[in-house]
């Protein structure tokens, strides 16, 4: 009997392959005597559209949403940017798996797609699409190495185990699904410019998608509100006695920063030519520990402030590739330190890399706790390299896979020392309130920065001792202007999404680590990249250089959505901790989508309920207003065939039609003074009208926004005939 082995994708089937010495390649598929071999590509399969459950929902109206199926199906997924036809090769491999589970010499099957969220349901949604009765086992690894293949089918564990991790992709998937669906169909109906609505835009509004835009609004906001200033600093020069020159700052109760440069010209005057006394000297030596191991996030922020035309989604591609030719561990991980039980294994792997590297001697394994740290391993470690060593790489592979091996040798090199220096020196000579401040550093061993030579500039200071005096040579009074603070780029929006907003300084990297790893963010690791794509794919943003700015879009979407908790982050933390949450078996799924499906409810009211985008307008010129649009409060004005709100390029639906059926089968005529009466009284009454039958009637007509559909309609309200 076999077994059969699901890899996420061909190359990895083939390192499975290999590692097992099955060389029996068919059509989808290779066969061995144990074990028969096939994959997926990434997603198969695809979650129904609304229009698969209801043809009337292929056109998108108001009054169709929210929708919420009661039970959640999958297709074959569909050719990319072709609606409604089927990926051939989807449909094929489909097939293949289905054939392949129902031969009666496959006694059961092995999910080795990868060991995330996203990847359990790559597999487990094929699986119950295909209604597979035979058990199903998990494969569950870290990289693609003989060894580590052969060790983790040895230690394969029953797939329903992994029923929380599946829990979590499916309640990730359907949320999506639910909030992307009714949110973008609703807004884009609701908000889409113009009456030309085959052309107009569709507006993406996603889980993820939205608060990380806001991300970049906010900062963009931020450089907008800037107020520049200005501030002035005293630079003061000094000679000792035996020539040596150093500069110092003026500072008076240590502030350097003075607003007004003539109060910093007068000291200046006064030091000129003096004598300045040592009175404080102070010596640290400091320690500089190596950054931290990669996890995807950092890897990617690394390499794109680092060279041009890199993206973060250009990083997550070239680190899978290493990661399939089996070079490095998973990338897709957000831990940046490595299990305690990575530690044998670690030190074979050092013991690799190491070899004839200028500084061999230098690298000495060791197991502390800034490397080797259980506590803050979520699912994988941090990236790392293999055993396997390349023997050619492309330019790309080779920036990525250098970046990661180098960061994984300086966790093993010496710490690098420098000492630091502090003089503090007074003017006794002169009735002057502040002080001098000197500060000087001098590295004393490089130690872990010789891996990339990063070594810093150092400003070496003269060697004085406390007691002794020097000259002023001559002062300089400089302006500094304060500058706003910088767009967004790739590497500082990934920090912020992977840490919700939080900000760490670089000593609260332990404070840090643990918000990661709680699982409080924006997004995971896996689908960052792909956000940041999807922003600049959509035109919610756009990039200049390494910059990332809002659009006009964007910009408008952020200030005028009524969905506030879409844009939280917060909120968005919220979510995604429960999702991590459900993995730990803390929440379950079906609450989560509960929740979801509320808040999908409450959102949609909230968009049919809202105001359009964009002001009041002005009427165009030599219009006249007839009254303000009960919709965004812009002017009604006349046109040939309506009369309709002068706000209509930015969405307004408020019209009436001059040949309004409903009013002409009343008899009567839509006039501007009958509009004017409508609009500034909220009805107008006709009297002598006539009904169907021939019977006359008055009436006061209404002419109001139905919730359910969004539409406006007419609505009639009878007056009593007056006593004779």
């Amino acid at each position: 009997m076999k077994k059969l082995i699901i890899a996420e994708k061909p190359s990895v089937a083939r390192n499975i392959a290999e590692a097992l010495d099955i060389r029996g390649r068919k059509d989808g598929y290779l066969e061995g005597e144990d074990y028969v071999i096939t994959w997926v590509f990434g997603h198969l399969l695809q979650l129904f559209d609304a229009a698969d459950y209801q043809e009337e929902r292929r056109s998108w109206k108001l009054e169709l949403f929210p929708f919420i199926p009661e039970e959640f199906r999958y297709k074959v997924k569909e050719k990319g940017g072709q609606r409604g036809t089927v990926d051939s090769g989807a449909e094929k491999q489909v097939s293949i798996i289905r054939s392949l589970a129902e031969r009666e010499d496959v006694e059961s099957l092995i999910s080795a797609t990868d060991y995330d969220r996203e990847g359990q349901i790559i597999a487990d949604e094929v699986l119950l699409y295909l209604g597979i009765q035979k058990p199903v086992y998990r494969l569950l690894l870290n990289e693609w190495t003989k060894e580590e293949v052969l060790k983790g089918l040895a230690e394969i564990r029953p797939n329903p185990e992994m029923k929380p991790l599946q829990d979590a992709g499916f309640g990730r998937q359907l949320a999506d699904w639910l909030i992307g669906i009714n949110l973008t169909s609703v807004a884009t109906v609701k908000y889409r410019n113009g009456t030309d609505r085959k052309n107009s835009q569709v507006l993406n509004i996603g889980r993820v998608l939205l608060p990380t835009l806001k991300i970049i609004y906010d900062r963009d906001q931020e450089i907008a509100g800037f107020q520049s200033s200005r501030y002035y600093k005293l630079l003061v020069r000094l000679k000792t006695d035996r020539g040596e020159s150093l500069e110092a700052l003026y500072q008076e109760e240590e502030n350097e920063k003075f607003e007004d440069p003539e109060v910093l010209k007068a000291i200046a005057d006064q030091l000129s030519g003096s004598r300045a006394l040592v009175t404080d000297k102070q010596v640290e030596r400091k320690k500089e520990y190596p950054p931290y191991l990669f996890n995807l996030s950092n890897l990617q922020g690394h390499i794109t402030s680092k060279y041009k035309g890199w993206t973060s989604d250009k990083v997550l591609k070239t680190a899978q590739e290493l990661y399939e030719k089996k070079l490095i561990t998973y990338p897709r991980t957000a831990s940046s330190v490595l299990d305690e039980s990575l530690k044998e294994k670690t030190a074979k792997v050092l013991a690799i890399h190491k070899k004839g590297l200028p500084y061999e001697s230098q690298v000495r394994f060791h197991d502390g706790k800034r490397v080797f740290d259980s506590s803050k391993v979520e699912s994988h470690s941090a990236i790392m390299p293999t055993t396997v060593v390349p023997s050619r790489l492309k330019e790309e592979e080779d920036i990525v896979y250098q970046a990661i091996r180098n960061r994984f040798l300086m966790q093993f090199m010496p710490v690098a020392e420098s000492e630091e220096t502090r003089l503090i020196l007074t003017v006794p000579e002169k009735d002057v309130k502040g002080e001098l401040l000197a500060k000087g550093k001098v590295q004393l061993a490089e130690g872990w920065k010789v891996v990339e030579n990063t070594g810093t500039k150092e400003t070496l200071l003269p060697s004085v001792a406390e007691g002794e005096e020097l000259t002023i040579e001559n002062t300089e009074v400089s302006e500094v202007v304060r500058k706003p603070p910088k767009p967004h780029t790739e590497k500082t929006l990934l920090r912020v999404m992977e840490t919700c907003g939080k900000s760490f300084e670089e000593d609260q990297s332990e404070e840090m680590m643990t918000a990661i790893l709680s699982g409080f963010s924006i997004g995971t690791p896996a689908t960052r990249a792909e956000t940041i794509k999807k922003l600049l794919d959509v035109g919610y943003i756009e990039a200049k250089g390494k910059n990332l700015l809002c659009t006009p879009l964007g910009k408008t979407l952020v200030e005028t959505l009524p969905v506030k908790e879409l844009f939280d982050l917060e909120y968005t933390g919220r979510l995604e901790k429960t999702l991590a949450d459900i993995e730990r078996k803390k929440f379950t799924k079906e609450e989560f989508l509960q929740l979801i499906v509320e808040f999908t409810k409450q959102s949609v009211e909230l968009i049919k309920q809202d105001r359009l985008f964009g002001a009041p307008t002005q009427p165009p010129e030599g219009a006249d207003s007839l009254g303000n649009c009960p919709e965004c409060g812009s002017p009604v004005i006349e046109s040939p065939k309506a009369f309709g709100c002068s706000n209509w390029k930015n969405g307004c639906p408020f019209t009436i039609w001059k040949d309004d059926r409903f009013i002409q089968s009343m008899g009567k005529q839509v006039t501007p003074e009958m509009v004017k009466l409508l609009l500034a009284n909220g009805k107008v009454g006709f009297r002598g009208l006539t009904s169907k039958k021939g019977n006359r009637f008055s009436a006061y007509f209404r002419y109001g926004k139905d919730t359910e559909t969004g539409k406006y309609k007419w609505e009639m309200e009878f007056i009593p005939d007056r006593p004779d």
